[in-house]
């Protein structure tokens, strides 16, 4: 009876262990991160998935407080906090908070992704190359 009890919980054990979950990742979004930094009042927040056997990176992004309306995001890299680098993927549809979407990551950018080397950047018309900004952390 004990060997059925026990080869039972090990099936149990297996059939509910499933696939592997996506990495969380998320970046805070503020002015004085920004290079050069604003003095914005904005804030935001990107929440992120990666599927590291898709490469598929899911993410939400949420900000307020902009001196206008959004008019681009992007994810910069690669860069450390502090240093600027050009973009490596478009937010599409960033002009209204929250904005959701994903992409599948090339292995370079998978790279960085995971090495902390990417940024999210909001602009807007009176910060053109950044309002807010905030590195992606695991």
């Amino acid at each position: 009876m004990n060997k059925t009890v026990i080869a039972a919980v090990a099936l149990g054990v297996v059939a509910f262990a499933g696939p592997a979950s996506a990495e969380k990742l998320k970046a805070t979004l503020d002015g004085k991160s920004e290079v050069p930094a604003t003095t914005t009042s904005g804030t935001g927040t990107a929440d992120l998935d990666y599927d590291a056997a898709s490469k598929k990176l899911s993410w939400t992004v949420t900000y307020s407080g902009l001196s206008g309306p959004a008019t681009a995001a992007h994810f910069h890299g690669p860069a450390e906090a502090g240093k600027n680098a050009g973009v490596a993927l478009a937010i599409p549809n960033a002009t209204a908070s929250p904005v959701k979407g994903e992409a599948t990551l090339t292995d370079a950018q998978a790279a960085d992704l995971l090495g902390g080397k990417l940024y999210v950047n909001i602009h807007t018309a009176a910060n053109p190359g950044g309002e807010i900004r905030g590195q992606v952390t695991k």
